[in-house]
């Protein structure tokens, strides 16, 4: 059977979603806990989108295929459902910056990955001293000086759409760097903070963190709106494109389509995207 699973981590201390030997990642701490908890050797799990080092997520998505007597087995004595025991467990033994929010039995055809229709990504600038939270330095980036968002939004217009976002990745041999950029817009949320709403198909490497430097460039006025959609254009990496720290990035939300779609959008995913697949920003 699948199974979903919700998660929301912070990056911090994390050496990005991949596992990697001998270094602190988000999946080989899930996988080992899965293991721990079914009583098994080993248990992957796909992600809808793997993260960078040190970016955070409060909307990722993950499945996994296991036997039905195995989470029964897991479940013991328990009276609850066998998959909230899974979920209870897993967060017993899971350290206290990576959550399981939510655990359920994955409908037919689902895939974490491919059946995502688009992820969604914020980033947080406090760029005036005022805003600036040592509480929340690790989720938002301190910016010394004050961004024209109105400015950044007429930069973002530029670039919304399917494009080779070649001038805003970092290549990967063999991957497609085509995206559909589906919503790239600036706002002030009700404390003063800079947001950016990032939302996609999917995303290639440091994609949202080099838009986001690009719009900061603009934002201070180092360069003109048109600027950004010139650099996409030109489909090279640009020396103005500076890729922003990763701690102001987290991954919010992935979304999917009715059940009954999940099987054919998975399909379709998987002829238009290289195996490298989704990626973070």
């Amino acid at each position: 059977m699948r199974l979903r699973l919700d998660l929301a981590y912070d990056g911090t201390e994390f050496h990005g979603w991949a596992t990697q030997p001998s270094l602190r990642t988000v999946q080989g701490l899930l996988e080992g806990a899965l293991a721990q908890v079914l009583r098994l050797e080993a248990v992957p799990v796909t992600c809808a989108g793997r993260t960078d080092t040190g970016v955070h997520a409060r909307g990722q998505v993950v499945h996994l295929d296991v036997e039905p007597e195995s989470l029964a087995g897991a479940a013991g004595r328990s009276p609850v459902p066998p998959v909230d025991a899974l979920l209870r467990r897993l967060n017993g033994v899971l350290p206290d910056d990576v959550r399981v929010r939510a655990a359920r039995v994955a409908a037919d055809g689902f895939d974490a990955r491919f059946s995502a229709v688009w992820r969604r990504y914020a980033y947080r600038i406090a760029d005036d001293p005022a805003l600036v939270d040592p509480l929340a330095r690790r989720t938002v980036l301190a910016w010394p000086r004050r961004l024209d968002v109105d400015a950044m939004n007429a930069a973002a217009a530029g670039l919304l759409g399917e494009h080779d976002f070649a001038a805003f990745c970092k290549r990967r041999e063999g991957a497609t760097t085509v995206r559909t950029l589906l919503d790239l817009r600036w706002d002030r949320d009700p404390a003063g903070l800079a947001v950016a709403t990032v939302r996609a198909d999917a995303f290639c490497h440091h994609m949202v963190r080099a838009l986001v430097g690009a719009m900061v460039a603009v934002g201070e006025g180092r360069r003109p709106p048109g600027w950004a959609a010139e650099v996409l254009a030109r489909g090279v990496r640009d020396a103005g494109v500076t890729v922003v720290p990763a701690h102001g990035l987290t991954l919010e939300e992935v979304a999917y389509p009715d059940d009954a779609d999940l099987a054919a959008q998975a399909l379709a995913a998987r002829r238009l995207r290289s195996p490298a697949g989704a990626h973070d920003g």
